[in-house]
């Protein structure tokens, strides 16, 4: 919408604006009741005593405006989302796109919740119970309409651009709370229906107790992530005495031991049954959301107690808390612009790291909490237009600072209690809904903030369920010539290890799985398949398929690959394993700004009729398919013949992932070297989002015959 009016210098125009989610008839409505006064001072007053309204729900004294400026300005960034997003009548469009109308409660929208879980909606069950509760409406609401519960939504609509399903984790801190004003059977069923779906690796997660990065991108974060949720739908199943299911979650719940790697106390991606290798802690890769594995590695809030066991001890741990704040304080790997206010490994700018600090108080020693807490408050948040350290992300940011303030931090959101540093004010009183308050100074006792707020929060008889048993690793090599020794290792010492091999001649061919003695040779294309078992608990199974080379072929490749696309090597071009429409999982070569051009040297002449190369295209990810490719032969490896040239028939605007074989039919020909010239797409023309930046070509499997 434009409009324009002739001004004269010094003139003012009052301009009235209604917005709407439903409609124009909404926005009239809401003009009506919100917008009928003219008098533009008097509505500024009312929204000063507004914001003084939700503002003044926390109080601190200090002697330095500065602070107090950045302490309200947070608070501001607060509860500027999530907003509530319908008209007066309560007229709302819901996620199916149908109109609803809002009963007994308001209807929001912009649910950052990886973000927002961790601290901002933790504060909110703290100073705004009423409006959690609207906020569990709203999921339930959402639920109902739209099939599950929301993961980052915005205006009603479902963006999936983060991970997990951590609106369980608001919904268990209400529950654990005490908070009320909810159907929390409904709200159960909500929360087992998005752990139950088969969508983003959950799959696998229910079957393998972990995701691997052959099953799906992000697959350490992913897994990490569903076992905390895991472990607040445990604590929803304990408050309504859902034995059963609680015993199930709380065994999904310690899913993070299988990719807890005992040697280095990393949180280390799987592939094919092994540890993922080179494995560097600082590099920022597709195996990790918006971070690597120094972020992800403390990410057990639901079990802190087992992950300080895993590694030896309270002494060992605390030595592991320090490691990241004395690590060096540049990332490797992709560029990831989240990633700010480094302290070591540390990064206050963004949120998986945002709790690491407190888990001091875990080892019993609180100072080196308070040091660092304080550290972070002087140092990262300023008085200035840039005094964030990092994105705002819905409230996030200002709540660790507000909380951190205060002197408390939920490190475990669905446990009724705060982990606690010294309050950074003078004085802070907290004026809670029930109508009282509570004064905290820096003389108050730990033990008091402890259970700010929640000082009647109920407690649940606890069921007892099984100790997860953490699958196997079988190393060898995916990739051998004449054969390759397979050893398979468990995660616990303890543990009895039981193994089954499927090779080429045993299609029809009944196995049993047998006990593990010690490592053996394979000489064919193999499947291993083994678990591990403990106290008669048995670990899932765990899978890993080693191929023998079809070929025995060498292959140059005169183009530089990104780091971050390599396949594990060059002879992933000719290994005759193909790549997934799933590029994020690491098996295609990517090369970026440039042609692609391979030499595969046959050793000896070889009958040649066909030859064929395949390309992926994802146009959003700046993927493109090659303009053409071209194939040659030769037999000596310097004068080369063009034998086929194939042009591309796939729409660079084509926004759906895919995969196109470069297939050429061709007369017989004898050669012993063949070459391959996939020409990159250029630049990315105006259309695109990335207009005037370099496309990339995805190459995998080429196959010669």
């Amino acid at each position: 919408m434009a409009f324009s009016a002739q001004v004269k210098k010094g003139e003012k125009i009052n301009v009235k604006v209604a917005i709407s989610p439903t409609g124009y008839e909404g926005a009239g409505k809401n003009m009506l009741a919100e917008g009928k006064s003219n008098d533009f001072e008097a509505i500024r007053k009312q929204a000063v005593v507004d914001w003084d309204k939700e503002l003044s729900k926390i109080e601190v004294k200090s002697s330095d405006k500065d602070k107090l400026t950045v302490f309200y300005t947070a608070m501001y960034h607060v509860f500027t989302q999530p907003n509530i997003n319908m008209d007066v009548d309560g007229k709302y469009r819901g996620r199916d796109n149908k109109f609803y109308t809002a009963t007994g409660f308001d209807y929001y929208s912009v649910f950052s919740l990886w973000d927002t879980f961790r601290g901002a909606h933790p504060l909110m069950t703290l100073i705004d119970r009423k409006r959690t509760a609207d906020f569990i409406n709203t999921f339930i609401k959402q639920y109902e309409q739209g099939g599950k519960l929301p993961v980052w939504e915005l205006a009603s609509n479902e963006t999936e651009c983060m991970i997990g399903y951590h609106a369980v984790s608001v919904i268990a801190d209400a529950m654990a709370k005490g908070i009320t004003g909810f159907d929390y059977e409904k709200a159960f069923e909500a929360s087992k229906n998005s752990a139950m779906l088969d969508i983003f690796g959950l799959n696998a997660y229910k079957q393998n107790n972990y995701i691997a990065i052959d099953d799906e991108h992000e697959s350490v974060s992913k897994t990490v992530e569903y076992a905390y949720d895991d472990w607040c739908i445990a604590q929803m199943a304990k408050i309504l005495g859902k034995k059963e299911d609680y015993q199930y979650f709380m065994k999904r719940s310690q899913n993070w031991k299988n990719l807890y790697n005992p040697k280095n106390g990393f949180m280390q991606p799987r592939k094919n049954g092994n540890w993922y290798e080179p494995f560097e802690p600082r590099e920022v890769n597709n195996n990790y959301t918006e971070g690597n594995s120094w972020h992800y590695s403390y990410s057990v809030q639901q079990d802190i107690p087992g992950l300080i066991a895993a590694h030896g001890g309270k002494e060992k741990f605390e030595q592991f808390i320090d490691a990241i704040f004395a690590a060096p304080d540049k990332t490797t790997g992709r560029e990831q612009v989240d990633i700010t206010g480094l302290m070591g490994q540390y990064a206050q700018g963004n949120e998986p790291s945002h709790h690491i600090a407190y888990l001091y108080n875990y080892v019993d020693k609180p100072e080196k909490t308070d040091a660092k807490i304080k550290y972070i408050l002087d140092n990262y948040y300023k008085n200035t237009p840039d005094g964030l350290i990092g994105n705002e992300d819905c409230g996030q940011m200002s709540t660790w600072y507000i909380l951190s303030s205060i002197g408390i931090y939920s490190v475990t959101p669905g446990l009724p209690e705060w982990q606690t540093t010294k309050p950074y004010f003078d004085e802070i009183k907290i004026h809670l809904e029930d109508g009282t308050t509570r004064t905290i100074t820096k003389n108050t006792g730990k033990a008091e903030l402890k259970k700010l707020g929640f000082e009647n929060a109920k407690t649940f008889k606890d069921f007892k369920y099984d100790e997860l048993t953490a699958t196997p690793v079988i190393a060898a090599e995916r990739i051998f010539d004449l054969n390759t020794k397979v050893t398979i290792t468990p995660l616990n010492p303890n543990d009895k290890i039981y193994y089954m091999t499927l090779d080429e001649g045993d299609a029809n061919v009944r196995k049993m799985f047998t006990a593990y003695k010690g490592s053996f040779t394979i000489t064919k294309t193999t499947q291993v398949s083994a678990y591990a078992e403990r106290n008669g608990e048995k670990s899932s199974i765990v899978t890993a398929n080693f191929n023998r080379r079809p070929n025995h072929w060498d292959i140059k490749v005169n183009s530089t690959a990104n780091p971050q696309y390599t396949a594990g090597g060059n002879l992933a071009l000719i290994d005759g394993i193909n790549g997934s429409v799933n590029w994020r999982k690491g098996e295609w070569l990517g090369y970026w700004g440039q042609n692609f051009e391979a030499i595969i040297d046959m050793k000896s002449p070889q009958h040649i009729t066909s030859l064929s190369s395949t390309y992926l295209q994802d146009s959003k990810a700046w993927v493109l398919m090659p303009k053409k490719v071209e194939y040659y032969a030769s037999n000596n490896g310097k004068d080369y013949i063009l034998l086929k040239t194939i042009d591309n028939t796939v729409d660079p605007k084509d926004e759906t992932v895919q995969i196109k074989d470069f297939s050429a039919e061709i007369l017989p020909t004898e050669a012993r070297y063949v070459k391959v010239k996939a020409y990159f797409f250029g630049k990315l023309p105006e259309w695109h989002q990335g207009a005037g930046g370099d496309a990339y070509i995805f190459v995998d499997e080429i196959s010669i015959k």
